[in-house]
């Protein structure tokens, strides 16, 4: 049975540890005994998480090249030297050892789950994300609530990117790797004031930080219903992007356009 938990990192990322356990711990099966990591942006707490459990990392897969991402790979190479790095064709990622590209599928030395890579460009120009048995890891494409800034990617990209995200299957469950989701619904309702799937959302994600629970993973069809960068189609969302726009918007892309400046420039 695949495991999946989060690390803490920083002072609002999550580091997803993907563990195998089919076997009982005394019989495991040597790939059993094994974790994956995604976007390990610190390897302190990768590290002191498989100690504690006694497993040796057999893979790491990055979504994108901001240090946040990638900034504990090299120590953990140093320290698992046979495990593999997953990652985008990208030169400013240094210590790949499998470069992916779009459409491509691999498992992952560790777990039994297959992976395959879908280009979803536009936070950064060579974004990737891995999806696998009705999971994504989505890196900083698609959040709980929103979705990343735009920084050397487009938002033209980023729209088609999550385009392409919204059209997988309803329950797929998305795997961000930051805890932004309050702030984030909190545009939300600029956006939606009185649509009551994102006000009970809120509380439902108000609830789990109380508790100090994580409020990822999120379900797609909770995305759809609730987070306005996957509502570009939606009268309501169109209209209040207009508004801030001060003109009319006739495709998604621009819509998207005017949803990602207004959070940059007036919400954020």
């Amino acid at each position: 049975m695949l495991t999946i938990r989060p690390i803490p990192a920083f002072s609002d990322n999550y580091i997803w540890i993907l563990t195998d356990s089919d076997a009982p711990r005394g019989a495991r099966a040597q790939s059993s005994s094994l974790a994956v990591v995604v976007d390990p942006g610190d390897a302190e707490p990768v590290i002191a998480h498989l100690q504690a459990e006694s497993r040796t990392l057999g893979a790491i897969l990055i979504t994108h090249h901001h240090g946040d991402h990638i900034g504990g790979v090299a120590e953990l190479r140093a320290a698992f030297p046979a495990a593999q790095v997953f990652g985008p064709v990208d030169p400013r990622i240094r210590g790949i050892t499998h470069p992916v590209r779009d459409g491509e599928r691999f498992r992952p030395h560790g777990i039994g789950m297959a992976m395959r890579v879908m280009a979803v460009p536009g936070h950064t120009s060579t974004h990737i994300a891995y999806l696998g048995d009705g999971v994504l890891f989505c890196g900083d494409t698609l959040f709980a609530g929103g979705c990343g800034r735009v920084f050397d990617g487009t938002f033209e990209q980023l729209s088609d990117s999550l385009d392409r995200i919204a059209a997988l299957p309803a329950d797929t469950l998305i795997y961000c790797a930051h805890e932004y989701t309050l702030a984030n619904l909190g545009f939300a309702r600029w956006v939606e004031p009185q649509h009551e799937p994102l006000r009970a959302r809120l509380e439902a994600d108000g609830a789990r930080d109380d508790a100090g629970e994580p409020t990822v993973p999120s379900r797609l069809e909770l995305e759809r219903a609730t987070n306005p960068f996957l509502r570009t189609r939606v009268p309501a969302v169109i209209a209040a992007a207009e508004q801030f726009a001060e003109r009319p918007l006739t495709t998604p892309r621009e819509v998207f356009k005017a949803l990602r400046q207004w959070k940059d420039t007036l919400y954020d």
